[in-house]
């Protein structure tokens, strides 16, 4: 009797065990595919729904199903603090510099300087997205040097002006591994082991540079025929007013802030979003604005868009999957670094377009983490900032430039960026990881 009793527990408890298995690996199957058409309703955006609404629709279902607990939603809404309030201070000082004309008087320049040219138009467009990317970050390139850009193609009276735009989407990303704070990616990847800036130099420094004149090349070499006309060269200077001129204090403090911050090892949130607001309260105050036309100006959506891709990450990495992406590179560099940094870069940039590079960088930065080859870390660092120029929605960055591009009442389709982007990206992916071993 006792033996029989003995027997049905063990039998229940076996059975018990591969239910508990069971439904442990449906919760992982419905997570995948929810983030998975999250992710893609944010990439395609059907019925031209905004990309907001598909990744806050994707983490809501998560955490109404309870395929991840309240908790945890909070705590992946937490991991992005730092990136709203970095976002929040650029698109303030954006917004400000664009309602006080500095684009129209900072555009009027810059086609002057071409003297008719449009080739050497492109080429100062591009110098300037270098800069501005390098020194304030790629996110900055997309929502400050956009509406520049589109300010000095309506003053030069060129009939095709995306040529010139596609350089803030191109840049913005090729020019984001120069230094640490090019790109908010680069602070994910390596978390508080961030090398010293001598040191990220010595890594990186060839690798920006292939990377950024491949990209130039490619790209101009794609727009060869918009850059054969002829552009105005009558432009008449507007005079730049007192909150205009602020502004560009402002964003000379904002940069001078944020390199500051980098070498102290401090999160460039908190201080952008200062200075962002600190910058618009005294222009609005100054120039005795209604602050809610620079508020109502801003594009807010962005926030609940990272907000919801955050929790869909932390969901994620409840299947599994960055314990599996560690232990997988590993195994490889053990047996090959050479062909583990080459595989690592080239899947982390396809797969940075499939999910973005937000997603992409958070899960990776995890999986870098511990005993890794320098070499492998800088290929898969490479692969997520360099990567996302394959696709509009393959970084963050390429989203508020879509989102700029909209404001101005043009757009471009995912299929037209994707051809490009095949080509563009594919080449200074191949220079850049390359130039590693030189």
């Amino acid at each position: 009797m006792l033996l029989n009793v003995d027997f049905l527990c063990r039998n229940f408890s076996c059975s018990w065990l591969n239910y508990n298995i069971f439904e442990n690996n449906m919760s992982h199957i419905y997570i995948w595919i929810i983030s998975f058409l999250a992710i893609a309703g944010v990439i395609i955006r059907p019925f031209k729904i905004p990309e907001a609404v598909w990744a806050l629709a994707g983490a809501v279902l998560l955490l109404v199903l309870g395929l991840i607990p309240f908790s945890d939603g909070l705590t992946g809404i937490g991991r992005g603090t730092d990136v709203y309030l970095f976002l929040t201070g650029m698109m303030l000082l954006a917004e400000t510099a664009r309602e006080e004309k500095l684009f129209d008087w900072l555009a009027a320049h810059a086609t002057r300087m071409a003297k008719g040219s449009a080739n050497r138009l492109f080429l100062l467009i591009y110098i300037v997205g270098v800069v501005v990317t390098t020194f304030l970050s790629n996110d900055a390139t997309a929502v400050v040097l956009t509406p520049a850009v589109a300010a000095a193609a309506k003053a030069a009276r060129v009939n095709k002006p995306l040529p010139y735009l596609l350089i803030c989407a191109f840049i913005a990303n090729a020019a984001s591994f120069v230094i640490p704070i090019s790109n908010p990616a680069n602070l994910v990847i390596y978390g508080r082991h961030m090398p010293p800036l001598l040191h990220w130099l010595h890594q990186y420094a060839l690798p920006s540079f292939f990377a950024i004149v491949a990209t130039y090349f490619m790209l101009r070499f794609t727009q060869r025929a918009a850059l054969k006309e002829k552009i105005a060269t009558d432009i008449a200077i507007p005079t730049l007013s007192t909150g205009g001129k602020t502004a560009i204090i402002g964003i000379a403090a904002t940069a001078v802030i944020l390199l500051v911050s980098s070498a102290f090892d401090i999160q460039l949130g908190l201080p952008t979003a200062i200075t962002g607001i600190l910058t618009s309260a005294i222009v609005i105050i100054s120039a005795r604005k209604n602050p809610l036309i620079v508020i109502k100006g801003v594009s807010w959506a962005v926030l609940p868009l990272v907000a919801g891709l955050f929790i869909i990450v932390e969901a994620l990495n409840k299947t599994g999957i960055t314990q599996t992406l560690t232990d997988l590179l590993h195994q490889s560099a053990a047996n090959s670094v050479t062909g583990t940094a080459w595989g690592s870069g080239i899947i982390t940039a396809v797969a940075c377009n499939l999910m973005n590079n937000l997603p992409a960088g958070l899960i990776a930065g995890t999986a870098v983490q511990g005993n890794l080859p320098e070499l492998v870390k800088s290929a898969i660092l490479i692969g997520v900032d360099l990567g996302p120029n394959l696709s509009i929605t393959g970084s963050l960055a390429t989203i508020l430039w879509l989102v700029a591009l909209r404001r101005e009442g043009l757009n471009i389709t995912f299929w037209t960026f994707l051809k490009l982007g095949a080509l563009i990206m594919t080449v200074a992916l191949f220079f850049a990881i390359g130039a590693l071993w030189i």
